[in-house]
């Protein structure tokens, strides 16, 4: 298969050119990684309109679905949401429904009696949800807004109780402007931390506090101090949400699962502290069962080859020799 692919692709009607290598079998079942001599043949590549694989060796012609090396685990993430303050201003049921019927790209989950439930879908949808909710919200805010000041207007001695309640309310709401949320893909937010934007807000008096719930981030943005342009609250927000929506279809993940045997293990972990000094652009994010890396579609082509060729080199030595070195 691999001599196959490799006449395709330097097939000049199909837009190909020299190979400089292909990787095949992957892990991946189906899937084959070509690198071309030259950039410009791999852009030609992938213009082509459709690739259809012939061989006199093949029973017959197959469809190639050709793309930028990617391992695009970006592209469906899931969270649960918690509905239940709803509760006491609409049916949570119509409130789903809802939802359902304006983000079509989302699959739910039942309802649960405590008002929890499980979506699932691309990041950019789970931002569409977050939006709708929250405009949602705001109508049913000013809809018991108006309610309360309907019925404050019926009696003065409301009109003082009701008057202290719309003060809290105000002061409330002037905290909420003074607070900024962002929703982040987690990997997506620690590349942005750890390799971008760690001091980016700094400069714009503004200070951030993170929270992680699995495959979301919500970061919350506050101006340093009370006196500090209110704008630059809202500069840094929308600084973040471009750099993010930017670095979601730019980045991709590579993971190397480490369910083997503890030699096995070491050698990954070593062989990938190792690569890591050659990759300035590229986030490694270890875990007890798997490593993560993130970067470039290229940095991260790069990154799993010299692991590949790291790990093939540790296997030749013993343990004892892998601690000494």
């Amino acid at each position: 298969m691999a001599d196959i692919l490799m006449i395709h692709f330097q097939r000049a009607k199909n837009r190909g050119g020299d190979v400089e290598g292909i990787v095949y079998p992957t892990t991946t079942k189906g899937v084959a990684y070509i690198t071309f001599e030259d950039q410009k043949v791999t852009e030609n590549v992938l213009k082509k309109g459709e690739h259809q694989l012939e061989d006199k060796r093949l029973p017959r012609h197959y469809p190639l679905k050709v793309s930028l090396y990617s391992e695009d685990v970006f592209s469906c993430i899931s969270c649960v949401l918690d509905l239940s303050g709803f509760g006491d201003k609409c049916v949570l049921e119509d409130l789903v429904q809802e939802l359902q019927k304006n983000i079509t790209a989302l699959s739910f989950s039942p309802l649960q009696p405590n008002g929890q439930i499980s979506v699932q879908g691309s990041f950019p949808s789970i931002q569409s949800l977050k939006d709708n909710l929250l405009l949602k919200a705001n109508s049913l805010s000013k809809t018991d807004k108006k309610a309360k000041c309907m019925s404050s207007q019926r009696s003065n001695s409301k009109t003082q109780k009701h008057g202290v309640s719309v003060e809290s309310k105000n002061n409330f709401i002037h905290n909420a402007d003074g607070e900024k949320q962002v929703v982040l893909d987690t990997d997506v937010y620690y590349y942005m931390k750890h390799i971008l934007h760690e001091d980016s807000l700094a400069k714009k008096s503004v200070v951030s506090r993170e929270v992680t719930d699995g495959e979301i981030t919500i970061l919350y943005l506050e101006r340093v101090n009370a006196s500090s342009d209110p704008s630059k609250l809202e500069k840094a927000k929308k600084k973040i949400e471009d750099l993010s929506a930017e670095l979601h279809s730019k980045l991709r993940k590579k993971r190397f699962h480490l369910d083997r045997s503890k030699h096995e293990m070491q050698m990954y972990q070593h062989a990938c502290k190792r690569v890591q000094s050659q990759y300035s652009q590229v986030l490694v994010i270890p875990y007890e069962t798997h490593i993560d890396v993130i970067g470039s579609s290229s940095d991260v082509f790069g990154f799993a080859q010299e692991m590949k060729t790291k790990v093939k080199h540790y296997l030749q030595k013993t343990p004892q020799e892998m601690i000494v070195r």
